[in-house]
C-alpha cells in the first residue's frame, strides 16, 4: 500500500532533532513562529541519545558537567513551549521552492511547505564501523553502543577501539564491570589525553597492537559470546572471558538526499555565512552540520548559530520582522 500523503504547513521546519535543533525549536517559539521538527532517528536528542546518554558532558555553558540524558531532557522541556510538530524516524528526502516558501517532502509521503528551513543534522546519518570478528554476533552479546550501563554490571567487558567513545565507556564500566580490557590495534590513541590517563591508571587492562580475532560462545549452545580471541601482533592468540564486547570503531556519516539538494557541502559539512544562511534561499543551517572559516564544533557553539539561524530566518519568513528580538528576560 502506498504511503498516505499528508501535506503540513508551518512557519519554520527543523531538520535534525540533536541539542542544536532542539534549541532552535525553542528559539522559533520564542519568535512566535509555529515550527516543525524532523529527524531520522526514532527518539529526540541525536547523536546524544544514541549514542552517549550516559557520558559526561562539560562544555556547555552553566553546567559544570551534565550527563547527556539530563542535558537532552532540559532541552527537551525548554523546545516544548514552542509546541512543535514532531516527525520522528522519517527522513527529509526531497526539497523544492516557490516565491515565499520551501517544501520538504518526507520518506513516509509527509510533504512539509515551511516560509524557512533550518537544517542541524549534526553528521548526519550515521552508521557504525564494523568488526570483521563480530560479524553476526550483533545482540548476541555485542553492541556498537553503550547507551546504559546497567546491562553490564558483573560482566567481562572488552572493548575495541582507541577514540574517545572506547575510552569514555572503558572509564565508566571500570566501576560496573567485573573487568574492563580496552584492545587496540596500535599504542597511539585518538581519545582525549586526559581520559586516556584517567583508564591507564585504572584497573582497566589496555592491550595494545592487537586486534579482536574471534568471538566465541564455546559450543554451550546458548548463542551469546563468552570468549574473545585477542591477537597481538608477532604473538600467539590469547583467549580472555567475555560476555560483552563493545566495537567501538567509529561510524560512518553522511548527508543522505541532503547532498541532492543543490546544497554547498564541503568535506560532509554544509557551507554557511555569517548569518547561517545557506547557498539555498530560504535554507538556513546550524551546528556541527556547518562549515565556515574558524568553525569550531561544540554543543555550545551550535546553541549560539541555532539562534542566529532562526533569527535570520524570521525576517526570511516575514520582512517586517526584526533580526534582533529583543532579550528572553524584557517584560517578564
Amino acid at each position: 500500500m502506498a504511503p498516505e500523503v499528508r501535506e503540513i504547513e508551518t512557519d519554520l521546519l527543523i531538520i535534525g532533532a540533536g541539542p542544536s535543533g532542539l534549541y532552535a525549536t525553542y528559539y522559533a517559539g520564542f519568535r512566535g513562529l509555529r515550527v516543525a521538527l524532523v529527524d531520522s532517528l526514532p527518539e529526540l536528542g541525536g547523536q546524544v541519545t544514541a549514542m552517549y546518554p550516559e557520558k559526561m558532558i562539560f562544555d556547555v555553558a552553566g553546567f559544570p558537567a551534565i550527563k547527556g540524558r539530563d542535558l537532552v531532557a532540559g532541552l527537551v522541556e525548554q523546545a516544548a513551549s514552542a509546541h512543535p510538530e514532531y516527525f520522528l524516524d522519517r527522513t527529509a528526502t526531497g526539497l523544492s521552492h516557490d516565491e515565499d516558501s520551501v517544501t520538504i517532502t518526507l520518506d513516509d509521503g509527509t510533504s512539509v511547505r515551511a516560509g524557512a528551513a533550518i537544517i542541524t543534522a549534526g553528521i548526519g546519518k550515521f552508521s557504525p564501523r564494523p568488526l570483521p570478528a563480530g560479524d553476526g554476533w550483533v545482540g548476541r552479546g555485542m553492541e556498537f553502543f553503550v547507551p546504559s550501563f546497567a546491562p553490564y554490571a558483573g560482566k567481562d567487558v572488552v572493548i575495541v577501539g582507541g577514540g574517545d567513545s572506547a575510552f569514555d565507556w572503558a572509564l565508566h564500566l571500570e566501576p560496573v564491570a567485573r573487568s574492563v580490557t580496552l584492545v587496540h590495534r596500535r599504542d597511539a590513541f585518538r581519545a582525549h589525553q586526559r581520559t586516556v590517563d584517567q583508564v591507564l591508571s585504572s584497573s582497566v587492562e589496555v592491550v595494545t597492537k592487537a586486534q579482536v580475532t574471534a568471538l566465541l560462545d564455546n559450543g554451550s549452545g546458548n548463542g551469546v559470546v563468552e570468549e574473545v580471541e585477542i591477537t597481538v601482533d608477532g604473538a600467539e592468540p590469547i583467549r580472555r572471558p567475555a560476555q560483552a564486547v563493545v566495537a567501538a570503531l567509529g561510524f560512518v556519516a553522511d548527508l543522505g538526499p541532503l547532498q541532492q539538494w543543490g546544497i554547498e557541502v564541503q568535506k560532509r559539512h554544509i557551507v554557511v555565512d555569517a548569518s547561517m544562511r545557506t547557498n539555498l534561499r530560504r535554507v538556513f543551517a546550524a551546528g556541527d552540520v556547518t562549515e565556515y572559516p574558524g568553525k569550531v564544533r561544540l554543543i555550545a557553539v551550535g546553541f549560539g548559530e541555532a539562534a542566529t539561524a532562526v533569527n535570520n530566518a524570521a525576517v526570511a519568513i516575514d520582512p517586517t520582522a526584526h533580526v534582533f528580538p529583543g532579550h528572553s528576560s524584557e517584560g517578564t
